[in-house]
């Protein structure tokens, strides 16, 4: 892999525009390091990125600081001004916005390139899939095998550069490569266009006349492999002819496809194969998921509502950031007799970007209260009743507290989500009406539930709380096989996930004689302990509410 990002670099340092650029993605180590120590020795101006850049950084426009100062209208320059290669950091935490103002600068035919920094850890945490489709190559180094990589001199990309127009592409090369990315089940029309760049530009660095099979090759291993989303069958065997029937004689668009190059489709199919992540069916999903829940690792995690204004503070304004135009004039005030000199003179107000005062809201998140309920064993009816009457409590009081509230039950070997995410005292009713009851008690089950939906709504923008009522005495593990000792640790190494989250909540002890294993699954929660064997459902509401509140 060393000697392909060199030559994929090379390429994309000869072709900038047409190749797009590039997805590196791995941690940070030494692998990583010789990549981006190869990018200082590439010919040309690079810039660094990060996901937060504003639109002022990336398109430029007006400086209203400097405007304010000097009294006249004052404009920065963009990155997009000058062709340069941006190289975006943590790029996994790329959002929408910022995928699609990179797509359309990469679209533009700018010059521009992108060499986008892909720390992810699983299939969703990656590049957005637009973003990455723009990007001719996808390199994933071996940790084990980092070593330096080695470019051509930046004279060989200069004179590789210059040759790059003259270089001949043999006809029907293009349809071919087509068909071949079709066989991997790739979809976008970008991936065929940009493995002829790369053939093009390789054969401009090898000082060739025209691309041949190697360079096809080449070009194909180094795009195809990271768009692939099956694995190729076998063409069908053309079935035989009888013996007295002569072959059949070549037509005219036979005839005319002699000058295409005889590109050896089976052997690059078998290549191509070769370089196929093992988990080519998982990574696909992934992708999927990715394109359609947006976001990835490292996402932003931002209020669903603006609460009350906040004091006003100095800084930049930008997009995100708007002027407090009464806190500027009142910080600017008492200077105007000191700066009204010379020049300014004449001026009616004279504001300094000293002076500039920025809008502040205090950031607010709706709360999810997740009701997760012991539904197992003789008790478990009462247990229902107490939570069914605590839940519509709740969503009393939802109204004025604009909190939500869910319902998981856990019995037998399975967690249902019986109550979604919501405001609706009728809906809840209505979902409430009929719990079931009995059975093993799967509290690891429950715990996965109450992850998953607690990382739905953070992804919303909700403040995910825990209320969780049991006994503590799982007896089902995740494998759905009776075994309390394995139970109790699978809940235990779940819960320890949840507090990791940093998700709040309460566990309500709901056997008749606090025990010690519901007081564990607490301390690995995080969670506020209450041991209410005996309470209703309003007491259950108000300690739910002091707990939480506290």
């Amino acid at each position: 892999m060393t000697t392909a990002a060199a030559r994929a670099l090379a390429a994309l340092a000869i072709d900038p525009g047409g190749l797009g650029g590039l997805v590196l993605r791995t941690r940070v180590g030494p692998a990583r390091g010789a990549f981006e120590n190869a990018l200082t020795r590439l010919p040309g101006e690079a810039r660094r990125i990060h996901p937060a850049i504003s639109d002022s950084q990336l398109f430029g426009g007006l400086n209203i600081a400097a405007s304010l100062a000097e009294g006249r209208p004052v404009s920065d320059p963009g990155l997009i001004d000058m062709p340069c290669r941006l190289i975006l950091t943590m790029a996994e935490r790329t959002g929408p916005g910022l995928a699609a103002r990179l797509a359309r600068i990469l679209d533009g035919c700018t010059g521009h390139c992108l060499v986008a920094l892909d720390e992810g850890a699983t299939a969703e945490e990656a590049v957005p899939r637009a973003l990455a489709d723009r990007l001719a190559f996808h390199i994933e180094p071996d940790e084990g095998r980092a070593k330096a990589l080695l470019l051509p001199a930046p004279a060989d990309i200069d004179a590789a550069r210059a040759r790059l127009s003259q270089v001949k592409t043999p006809q029907d090369t293009l349809p071919a490569l087509t068909a071949l990315a079709a066989r991997f089940g790739i979809e976008s029309l970008r991936a065929p266009l940009f493995a002829l760049r790369a053939a093009r530009a390789l054969a401009a660095l090898d000082g060739a006349e025209q691309i041949i099979d190697a360079h096809l090759q080449e070009a194909a291993e180094l795009v195809y492999p990271a768009r692939a989303t099956q694995i190729p069958h076998a063409p069908e065997p053309e079935p035989d002819l009888p013996e007295d029937q002569p072959p059949p004689t070549p037509d005219q668009s036979d005839q005319d496809d002699q000058g295409a190059p005889d590109i050896p489709e089976e052997i690059l199919v078998r290549a191509i194969a070769a370089l196929l992540p093992a988990d080519i069916l998982e990574r696909s999903a992934g992708r999927s998921r990715t394109a359609a829940s947006g976001s990835g690792a490292g996402n932003r995690r931002a209020g669903n509502r603006r609460g009350r204004p906040l004091p006003p503070r100095s800084g930049r304004p930008n997009a995100q950031a708007r002027i407090d135009t009464v806190a500027t004039l009142r910080a600017a005030a008492p200077w105007q007799t000191l700066r009204r000199t010379g020049a300014n003179k004449h001026r009616a107000v004279i504001i300094h970007p000293s002076d500039i005062r920025l809008k502040r809201y205090e950031d607010r998140s709706d709360r999810l209260l997740i009701f997760a309920v012991d539904a197992s064993g003789s008790a478990a009816v009462a247990r229902l009743n107490e939570a069914k009457g605590a839940v519509e409590l709740m969503l009393a009081q939802a109204y004025a507290r604009r909190d939500q509230v869910a319902l998981i039950a856990f019995r037998g070997d399975r967690a249902d989500e019986l109550l979604p995410p919501t405001r609706s005292l009728v809906q809840a009713k209505r979902q409430l009406a009929s719990l079931p009851g009995g059975g093993g008690t799967p509290l690891a089950a429950g715990l996965v539930a109450v992850t998953e939906l607690a990382r739905h709504a953070t992804g919303r923008g909700l403040t995910p709380m825990l209320v969780l009522l049991t006994d503590g005495r799982a007896n089902i593990p995740l494998s759905g096989e009776a075994d309390r000792k394995t139970a109790l640790e699978d809940a235990e190494t779940i819960a320890a996930g949840l507090n990791m989250q940093g998700i709040a909540g309460v566990l309500i002890d709901t056997s008749n004689r606090p025990a010690d294993q519901a007081q564990r699954i607490a301390a690995r929660l995080g969670a506020r302990y209450i041991a209410l064997p005996r309470a209703d459902a309003r007491v259950i509401s108000t300690a739910v509410s002091e707990a939480l509140d506290s």
